[in-house]
């Protein structure tokens, strides 16, 4: 992805003008090297192991194509990866060994319970380091960047679309785990669904560890609502309460932040169950995605070879990290440097910038605590005929500009305002607090 405003020609469109110049590059076998620390086994190994396998496909197209243009220097990219299995001193350990020993100019993490014991470690390193989860930032984190996925602040998106839609659904129950994915996700939910005047007639909120799908469904079942929504519960427990809802002969909507497999699902239960089903992560064949030109192999070609060489392992993180990777790209070629400090530098230097879905802005001091989050328009995804299809593109920015004082209650009511996670026991800042209004 090019993915800096500054920057408007692709990679690829870079790489066949170069061709045709004097080529005076020298080129070295000394590889950068970038770190992957993140589930690449256990239950969340959904939202790792296939990011891993698109960094990849980016690494080798890279490198086939000549490498990384630094200065007047081509350099080999090489992905090194660590599985800390959603384990926090896995993590801390990956986190020693990839910055101490192998020495990687960018980490790339999925963040949550992982992140928090390393805050400390990766600031005093200057370690330039990229989360799925931007509610891991706080002021302290000075070189953390949520630059791609923007959880669980795209799931307002989905609310939004719904309320538009089908405003028949008045009565929705929902749940998600207690922990760093599961609480930001459903104060985020609860304040999207009090926005569309939705009412939540039932939360459950439960141990990441527990498995009695039937003790969490049933009552949200016995709540009579039109919508049941699994906020951003991991994959398995996706799987198992959707399959317990159609087996009680639910007959309402289903809402999820991802739908991994979803082909399984419908396997497992049936088409007509599963049409309409709201998520926010598609299908890289998308007709709408057709004209995205900022993916280092194009979103269709991306998605065609990610399943051919990794066949029935597409999740909502195969393309998310080698997103980061072509933010990352396109500073480093610009700045030409791979010095943490001067590429995030660079990142920021552009108020709005273009991410996945179109063009973004850097955003997050009055939730977070820094402006190093990026957010824009995030595509409304359901299942039509068996197939996840975008439904339409909302505006994160416009949700906000009228809903962030709502939003900011409901993470405050969750206690994941980053005041309140350095008071829970996280590292203190080494900034002063703000002021909010």
């Amino acid at each position: 992805m090019v993915a800096i405003g500054m920057l408007t020609s692709s990679f690829a469109y870079r790489i066949a003008m170069s061709s045709l110049l004097p080529n005076t590059r020298v080129e070295t076998n000394e590889p950068i090297k970038i770190g992957f620390l993140a589930p690449l086994s256990g239950d969340v190994a959904s939202w790792g192991l296939p990011g891993l396998n698109g960094c990849r496909l980016w690494q080798d197209r890279l490198n086939n194509a000549g490498g990384l243009l630094v200065g007047a220097r081509r350099y080999p990219v090489e992905i090194i990866p660590f599985d800390c299995g959603y384990d926090a001193g896995r993590a801390m350990a990956g986190a020693r060994h990839l910055v101490q020993s192998e020495n990687v100019k960018l980490l790339l993490m999925l963040g949550g319970d992982t992140f928090s014991p390393l805050r400390k470690f990766l600031t005093d390193n200057k370690v330039l380091t990229s989360t799925l989860l931007p509610s891991d930032l706080s002021p302290d984190t000075r070189y953390l960047i949520a630059p791609s996925e923007v959880h669980p602040l795209y799931n307002v998106t989905g609310v939004d679309w719904l309320a538009r839609h089908h405003p028949e659904v008045r009565r929705v129950a929902l749940c998600s785990q207690k922990d760093a994915h599961g609480l930001p996700s459903i104060a985020t939910y609860r304040a999207a669904f009090e926005a569309a005047g939705i009412e939540v007639i039932h939360e459950v909120k439960y141990d990441p560890q527990d498995t009695d799908v039937a003790g969490i469904v049933q009552p949200m079942l016995d709540s009579n609502p039109e919508l049941v929504c699994w906020c951003t519960s991991f994959t398995p427990m996706v799987h198992a309460m959707t399959e317990y809802a159609y087996e009680k002969g639910f007959q309402g909507k289903i809402m999820s932040c991802t739908l991994d497999d979803y082909q399984r699902l419908i396997e497992r239960t049936s088409p007509e169950f599963m049409e309409g089903t709201i998520f926010q992560f598609p299908d890289f064949d998308d007709p709408k995605l057709a004209r995205n030109t900022s993916f280092l192999m194009r979103p269709a070609s991306f998605y065609k070879e990610y399943n051919t060489r990794y066949p029935d392992s597409w999740s909502a993180v195969s393309w998310e990290y080698v997103a980061i990777l072509d933010i990352w790209h396109a500073a480093v070629e610009k700045v030409a440097s791979v010095h943490p400090v001067s590429v995030l530098a660079t990142m920021k230097q552009m108020d709005r910038v273009t991410h996945t879905f179109g063009p973004a802005r850097w955003w997050g001091e009055s939730i977070f605590g820094i402006d190093n989050a990026l957010i824009g328009d995030w595509p409304v995804v359901t299942i039509q005929s068996g197939k996840a299809r975008i439904a339409e593109f909302v505006s994160i920015t416009d949700w906000l500009d009228k809903h962030e004082l709502l939003f900011r209650h409901h993470m405050e009511q969750e206690g994941q305002l980053w005041q309140q996670r350095v008071e829970n026991g996280e590292q203190p800042s080494q900034l002063p607090p703000r002021a909010f209004a």
